[in-house]
């Protein structure tokens, strides 16, 4: 123990192992003045109160979330935690927007910051969702994990031109793989989707060959929020469309894009519409940037059409529908 008046009375004397109190000043002790003790902090118990100061996971991080990670930190909801994904619902100035944590074997999506390890090295797995999180201030932070960006990606795909010119060998290989060679377009289904010439999918097919954009973003309504899961299949077929048309250089795209993500409010998840936020800026996924490369005939595409049908249960194929509309939507517009 230690006495308030130690700084100015004598130190305890040597040779007194084990001794703990210091010698009182007599000075206070005549003087009338108590002389209250305090505990001694030990080095060891220091320590175990200090605040930890979390090591960052370095990650790479999407262009598309940079205003969010280099802002002032935010505190953040959990929406939803996965072996490969943890997503944070964020409030903003302007209403609220979603972040992603993602291991190196997920869909990589435009909202996303990528980690290095994929998801059997189990990084995510001792996240619950009610753990505290925060984003801002160069990382995120959930629970015992912290994620800095030590790397960046443009999710927008970077074309040779403005309306660039697709390979028609591609662009037929792209909708074999999607409906099936041989197989009649109408008779391609997604599930979740109503099937059936009274359905969402044959009113899109129906406005694509009258190249009737309005008739298309009626359609819209019909789709979004069409589906189950986190991004229903109604959502990913609108998110690929939009991406497609304002990535393709249709003129009325940044129109369409607006429309359609105007009807996504109160209609489908927070994770879903924020995609399509993303969507309508030209931000997509790396699996969807890689097919539109692979058409342009600057990758391989056979891989990359095979990546993106593989994505989720039904996202990727919804996804691959939505860019042949949008495909279909440009050449019917230039031809006229």
């Amino acid at each position: 123990m230690r006495t308030i008046d130690e700084s100015t009375g004598p130190e305890v004397p040597r040779g007194l192992p084990g001794r703990g109190t210091a010698v009182p000043d007599a000075r206070a002790a005549r003087a009338g003045v108590p002389t209250i003790p305090l505990p001694r902090v030990s080095a060891s118990a220091a320590a175990r109160t200090a605040p930890v100061a979390r090591a960052a996971v370095p990650a790479s991080a999407s262009t598309g979330i940079a205003d969010l990670l280099r802002g002032p930190v935010r505190p953040a909801r959990v929406l939803m935690t996965a072996p490969a994904a943890v997503y944070l619902q964020v409030p903003t100035d302007h209403g609220t927007d979603i972040v992603g944590v993602l291991t190196s074997d997920a869909a990589r999506l435009p909202l996303g910051c990528v980690l290095f390890r994929p998801s059997n090295g189990r990084p995510l797995v001792a996240l619950p969702s009610g753990a505290p999180a925060e984003v801002g201030g160069g990382r995120i932070v959930v629970g015992d994990l912290a994620v800095s960006a030590a790397a960046w990606w443009d999710p927008r795909p970077r074309l040779p031109s403005p309306r660039p010119a697709l390979l028609p060998e591609g662009v037929r290989q792209l909708r074999n793989a999607l409906y099936g060679e041989g197989v009649p377009h109408s008779a391609f289904t997604l599930p979740g989707l109503p099937a059936g010439p009274g359905g969402p999918l044959a009113a899109l097919r129906g406005a694509v060959r009258r190249a009737d954009l309005d008739a298309a973003l009626r359609t819209a309504a019909r789709l979004i929020g069409l589906g189950p899961g986190l991004t229903p299949a109604g959502d990913d077929v609108m998110a690929g469309t939009m991406a497609g048309l304002v990535l393709l250089g249709h003129p009325a795209a940044e129109r369409f894009a607006a429309g359609v993500y105007s009807l996504a409010a109160g209609r489908t998840t927070e994770l879903s519409r924020a995609l399509l936020r993303h969507a309508a800026a030209g931000r997509v996924s790396g699996e969807y940037a890689a097919v539109l490369h692979g058409l342009v005939g600057e990758r391989p595409l056979s891989p990359a059409i095979a990546s993106l049908l593989a994505t989720g249960s039904t996202s990727g194929r919804a996804m691959a529908l939505g860019m042949c509309t949008a495909i279909d939507l440009v050449e019917r517009t230039t031809r006229r």
